[in-house]
C-alpha cells in the first residue's frame, strides 16, 4: 500500500504495538535499514543554537545525532543489488519512503492497548518519531558519499546501546521475505528456542485470528518455506513445527536451533566528533 494515509497496526503479543503511517513498507526498505546498519554509524555532538546562559532547562546546551556515511556503491553491494547507477534512484527512493513514514510505538502492555483502541483513546505512553531524519549525497557516481542522519529515536537507541546487530550475511542470503520478517526477531533473541504460528504471522504483518482457514493454511505453508530457507542460509541448524491444543483452539509452535552464536551488540564510536 503505497497511499500517503496508510495505518497498520503490528503487534508480537505481548512484546510490542507499534503502529505505522504513511505508507506500508515491504522488503526492499527492510533490505535499505539493513544495508544501513551494517554501516558503523558515528556520533556526532554541536553547540545548540538556541542555547543561551540561563535558558530554561529543557533547552539542551549540545545536540547529538548519529550519522552513517557509506558510498552509493557499498549500500547497493550491502543490499545485494548489483552496483550499476541505473540502481540509484531505486535505492534513493526506498530511503525517502523510509523517511516519510512515522512508526508509533506504545509503552504499554497489549491489553492497555486493546483497551484503550476500543475506547478510541490513547492507550499508554509512548512515542511517535521516524527512523531518517536525513539523507545527503554529494554525486551520482558509485563512489559518491552518502550521508544518513538517523532520527531521534534510533538516536536514544544509539545512546542506550540497546540496538543489537543483525546477522545481515545470513539475511541477504534468504529468498523468502517471510524469512526476512522472522529472522531478525530470531537473531535478535537468542535465548528463544520458539515462536508461535500467531506471533510469527504478526512479525509478517497479519493477523492469524482474523483470517479464513485457507489463508491459514497458506500461511502455516509460508512459514515452513521461510524455515527451510533460514536453514539453507546458515540462520538454523533445524526447525520442527508442533501443535498445540485441540480443536478450535489448536494453534503450532515452530521450534528451532540456532546454527550460530549470538551477535555481538552493534559497535559505536564512544568518542564524540565536535562540530
Amino acid at each position: 500500500m503505497t497511499d500517503s494515509n496508510f495505518v497498520r497496526v503490528y503487534t508480537v503479543r505481548p512484546h510490542s504495538v507499534i503502529e505505522v503511517r504513511g505508507r506500508e513498507l515491504g522488503s526492499q526498505h527492510r533490505d535499505a535499514i539493513v544495508a544501513l546498519f551494517r554501516t558503523r554509524a558515528a556520533r556526532f555532538e554541536m553547540r545548540n543554537p538556541e542555547w543561551r546562559e540561563g535558558a530554561d532547562f529543557r533547552v539542551p546546551h549540545k545536540l547529538i545525532y548519529y550519522e552513517t556515511a557509506t558510498t552509493w556503491r557499498a549500500l547497493l553491494q550491502a543490499t545485494g543489488r548489483t552496483a550499476h547507477v541505473n540502481n540509484l534512484a531505486t535505492l534513493l527512493r526506498s530511503l525517502e519512503e523510509l523517511r516519510a513514514v512515522s512508526f508509533r510505538v506504545y509503552a504499554g502492555s497489549f491489553e492497555q492497548y486493546e483497551a484503550g483502541a476500543k475506547r478510541g483513546r490513547l492507550p499508554s505512553a509512548g512515542f511517535s518519531d521516524t527512523l531518517i531524519s536525513r539523507i545527503l549525497w554529494d554525486g551520482v557516481s558509485l563512489d559518491s558519499r552518502v550521508t544518513v542522519r538517523y532520527g531521534e529515536w534510533l538516536k536514544d537507541v544509539f545512546e542506550a546501546k540497546t540496538l543489537v546487530s543483525l546477522d545481515a550475511d545470513v539475511y541477504f542470503k534468504l529468498k523468502s521475505d517471510y524469512a526476512k520478517a522472522l529472522w531478525p526477531y530470531i537473531d535478535g533473541k537468542p535465548g528463544h528456542s520458539w515462536i508461535d504460528a500467531p506471533d510469527a504471522v504478526a512479525l509478517c504483518g497479519e493477523d492469524y485470528a482474523a483470517v479464513t482457514t485457507r489463508r491459514r493454511l497458506k500461511l502455516r505453508e509460508e512459514l515452513r518455506q521461510a524455515f527451510d530457507d533460514l536453514v539453507t542460509a546458515g540462520g538454523l541448524a533445524s526447525w520442527v513445527c508442533e501443535t498445540i491444543g485441540q480443536g478450535r483452539g489448536k494453534t503450532y509452535r515452530y521450534r528451532y536451533v540456532h546454527a550460530k552464536p549470538r551477535q555481538a551488540e552493534l559497535e559505536l564510536l564512544t568518542s564524540p566528533v565536535e562540530e
